[in-house]
């Protein structure tokens, strides 16, 4: 797969594929702490992610594809077997197309658009250095306002490696990060209001999710690292009651993403 921790696709033996995280990977070990935690929040916000697993990787599997890798230049580098972090993809590969690009005639009428202004919010919480990565495939929809389903694209978030600044682990601010790069997005945003319930669930997230969180994170994944990270989520608890302001604040980034704000 694409990006700097170079994932691989895999099947595991529950049948289904994932994108799944090294712990030796390049980017460091912490983006899959991060990975991890963010699996917890998301799913207690309700915001539109792929599933999350631990994925085992064992000495015979990579003995028995070789090909299975990580490539530091021109350096082949064995992967560690072990617990890693996977993404569900959304199907077999080999039969459903997934894409990481819809051009904006169709990417207004993706069926799930109000999870961009969703995990916006989520983004500016956790301090994501990223730009926000969603991945889009077409699936049978339900809509209120009308009978039946219908085949429509629907975007997932993808890719949490770089909430709380990556292996950094700090929270440094800028006014465009965590925005997706296409404002047809959040046209519909005229204020704050437009980014409720989020908001709130947000202000008033309960702390034993966080406690959650962190209890599903291997231990070898955080071995001498449990003070940095017990320093880490505390700041992000406090962090919690700024994010509307940090929402208001991307107004003032070089391109407005909220035209229509008033």
């Amino acid at each position: 797969m694409r990006g700097g921790a170079q994932a691989h696709l895999l099947e595991a033996d529950d049948g289904h594929w994932y994108v799944v995280k090294f712990r030796n990977n390049p980017q460091h070990r912490r983006v899959l702490v991060n990975e991890a935690l963010c699996g917890t929040l998301l799913r207690y916000l309700k915001i539109a992610v792929p599933d999350t697993a631990l994925i085992e990787v064992t000495p015979a599997f990579l003995a028995a594809n070789p090909e299975c890798c990580l490539q530091l230049g021109t350096r082949r580098v064995e992967i560690e077997p072990g617990w890693q972090f996977g993404s569900q993809y959304p199907g077999d590969p080999n039969r459903i197309a997934v894409y990481d690009f819809l051009p904006d005639a169709l990417l207004g009428q993706v069926a799930n658009l109000a999870d961009f202004r969703a995990i916006l919010v989520f983004d500016k919480w956790v301090g994501n250095a990223d730009g926000r990565q969603c991945a889009f495939y077409r699936a049978l929809v339900r809509r209120a306002e009308s009978p039946g389903a219908r085949a429509s694209f629907v975007a997932r978030m993808i890719d949490h490696g770089y909430a709380f600044n990556g292996p950094n682990w700090d929270f440094p601010e800028s006014t465009v990060q965590g925005l997706y790069a296409r404002k047809v997005v959040y046209e519909d945003v005229c204020s704050l209001e437009d980014f409720q319930p989020w908001l709130n669930q947000v202000v008033h997230f309960p702390e034993e999710v966080i406690d959650q969180a962190w209890k599903a994170v291997p231990p070898d994944w955080i071995e001498g690292e449990e003070d940095a990270l017990d320093q880490l989520l505390e700041q992000f608890w406090k962090r919690r009651a700024r994010v509307p302001e940090l929402i208001e604040n991307c107004r003032e980034s070089r391109v407005n993403p909220f035209p229509n704000w008033r």
